[in-house]
């Protein structure tokens, strides 16, 4: 049976390159197109070029120099209304509520990557927009 939806376009900043390989691939098995970045700076730079394409955002909030992934997330709704937003800390959640973008989810470190799948793919049918498989 041939999938006709097109993947979902998420944007994934993460410095941590263990995280992102595990995520990546987790991500690219549940059907979704991943461009993973490592800083800040680099995501900014993506949801600038790419806005008209990203369907979905994940951030760590350390991110070494630099803009952090609070910076990110807010950039990313100035460029995209209602963009579903995940964060993922090990250090900062307890500053969602105040630094969060509305209606975004907050996941801990350490996580299962199924975890942030799941997150994602209820954001996306939430606001309308197709998932992975």
């Amino acid at each position: 049976m041939e999938q006709e939806a097109v993947a979902a376009f998420i944007l994934y900043v993460e410095d941590e390159v263990i995280l992102q390989a595990d995520l990546n691939a987790a991500l690219t098995e549940a059907g979704y197109a991943v461009l993973v970045v490592s800083t800040g700076a680099e995501g900014i730079e993506a949801l600038q070029r790419r806005s008209g394409e990203l369907r979905g955002l994940i951030t760590d909030i350390n991110l070494g120099s630099g803009p952090d992934g609070w910076d990110v997330a807010r950039k990313a709704r100035e460029l995209i209304s209602g963009l579903p937003v995940i964060y993922v800390s090990g250090a900062s959640h307890q500053y969602w509520t105040s630094k969060g973008v509305p209606e975004s989810v907050m996941i801990n470190k350490p996580f299962a990557p199924a975890q942030i799948v799941v997150a994602m793919s209820e954001l996306l049918n939430k606001a309308g927009l197709r998932g992975g498989s």
